[in-house]
């Protein structure tokens, strides 16, 4: 069983080098759930020599033995799915059904379409007289962050997994018990001692040391863009590779022959879930400047009709952020928008209503937010929605990428054809398209500092695989 106080290395769960622990907060209460065990440097290189020494067998399993390993990783998985949800709801505060359906659910999600992609996927190909084959790169460091724990685990593990690499873990500290969770999984299901290893622990000691690790091939990391930089400059060095998914400023243009009213409350919703706690958030809602006051009191009555309170509640709609340090930080960037002229349309300052104890943030509406302000450049990572007018298609595009970000785009169009073509002139990784939900088959990633990489689907598996070409071998 997992052990909060241990690491998994080797297959086994081992003591940590140095007695070290920090306390998990539950957002909602503010009291303490238990404390974890951080790691060191000396954990981290327990972890990748046990995952160096277990590369050389795994890397040469067949396609059938990997496709064997995740349908019994699946089935485990699908059991254990109330559990996980459980979990990520106590320690980042997600509504309980969101969290069971939502962020479980998308932790399952990518092992079955990784486990797709393994099915078919082309190890070879015979290009002229030379043999292209794609080889697992070896050994992986994962970074991984606490809005979405279940998601980016599973879309760097799993792909992992598939490439035939070994892996060490790094959760986030404040989501450690789900983490855990999955290596009792991946344990059960029979993965071989030393493919998959945690280490739980903060960036500046188990990040840092897995970052600059010379026995990791490459590096996976998901977080803030600051963090990622860091990330970065630690692993150039050693010329690993370094694959990103960094924050978000992600535009949502809806243009004047949208369903308005459905295209503005399907947008203010997919701002505030989750807490606005997703690096994809759409929280720049870009509309025709002569239907601004039209904008804000739709967008007002998505906000002020939204139930916050106790994530185990079942009609809660939002629960706390993550954390005090985050809830500060959001307060700061609510109060920048007031200093700075933008209309308060909804929410404001403070916590909802009734509720005195708890991160809990009222989910917020800006109206006549212009480009330069604070909030319109900055990522929030909250549940703040700010609305820009713009003048006619060619501004609204220029208003989208006027930002250091490119992680996600949004359009809405009574006409399919003009949705599209717009979405191409928008610098994001990816676009969707009249509140279409994501393709899990299809890449996610960024652009500029957004990030660099894909991740989901075949596109994540590509990432821990290496091309090398065999010539001589005939026509």
């Amino acid at each position: 069983m997992a052990d909060l106080n241990k690491f998994y290395i080797g297959g086994e769960w081992v003591a940590p080098a140095a007695p070290r622990t920090v306390p998990v907060v539950n957002p909602a209460t503010e009291e303490t759930l238990y404390e974890v065990a951080l790691g060191t440097a000396a954990d981290v290189d327990a972890a990748v020599a046990a995952a160096r020494a277990a590369w050389p067998a795994y890397a040469e399993t067949s396609r059938e033995e990997r496709l064997a390993l995740f349908t019994r990783i699946m089935e485990i998985f699908a059991k254990r799915l109330r559990e996980i949800g459980a979990a990520v709801s106590d320690e980042m505060g997600a509504p309980l059904t969101f969290a069971e359906r939502a962020q479980a659910g998308a932790g399952l999600g990518h092992f079955i379409s990784t486990q797709e992609v393994l099915k078919t996927y082309p190890f070879e190909e015979r290009i002229g007289s030379a043999m292209v084959v794609r080889e697992p790169i070896g050994v992986a460091g994962q970074i991984t962050p606490w809005n979405w724990p279940m998601n980016q685990i599973a879309c760097k593990v799993a792909p992992a997994l598939a490439a035939g690499c070994t892996m060490v873990l790094k959760p986030s500290e404040y989501t450690p018990r789900s983490a855990l969770l999955v290596a009792e999984i991946l344990h059960e299901a029979g993965v071989p001692p030393g493919v998959f290893n945690l280490v739980n622990g903060d960036g500046p000691d188990v990040g840092a040391a897995l970052s600059a690790h010379p026995d990791l091939d490459m590096i996976s990391f998901t977080g803030s863009t600051r963090a990622g930089i860091d990330v970065a400059i630690r692993a150039a060095p050693t010329v690993k590779r370094v694959t990103q998914e960094l924050g978000g400023k992600s535009a949502n243009i809806i243009l004047e022959d949208a369903n308005f009213e459905k295209a503005i409350a399907g947008g203010a919703r997919h701002c505030f879930g989750n807490s606005g706690q997703s690096c994809n958030a759409p929280t720049r809602m870009l509309v025709p400047a002569a239907r601004m006051d039209e904008a804000a009191s739709i967008a007002a009555c998505v906000a002020d009709g939204l139930r916050v309170g106790d994530p185990r509640a079942k009609e809660t709609d939002l629960g706390p952020v993550v954390n005090r340090t985050q809830w500060e930080k959001i307060q700061r960037l609510i109060d920048s928008g007031v200093a700075e002229g933008a209309t308060l349309a909804a929410g404001g300052p403070g916590r909802p209503q009734g509720l005195n104890k708890g991160f809990y943030v009222r989910p917020t509406v800006f109206a006549n937010v212009t480009p330069e302000m604070t909030i319109a450049r900055e990522e929030i990572f909250g549940p703040v929605l700010s609305i820009i007018a713009y003048k006619d298609e060619d501004d609204a595009v220029r208003i989208a990428n006027d930002t250091p970000y490119g992680l996600a785009g949004y359009v809405s169009s009574g006409d399919i054809e003009r949705a599209r073509r717009v979405a191409r002139r928008i610098r994001a990784g990816n676009v969707n398209l009249n509140s279409a939900m994501n393709e899990r088959r299809a890449p996610f990633g960024g652009m500029k500092q957004s990030g660099n990489g894909r991740e989901w689907g075949r596109f994540g598996l590509e990432e821990y695989l290496e091309v090398k070409a065999i010539s001589g071998c005939g026509e």
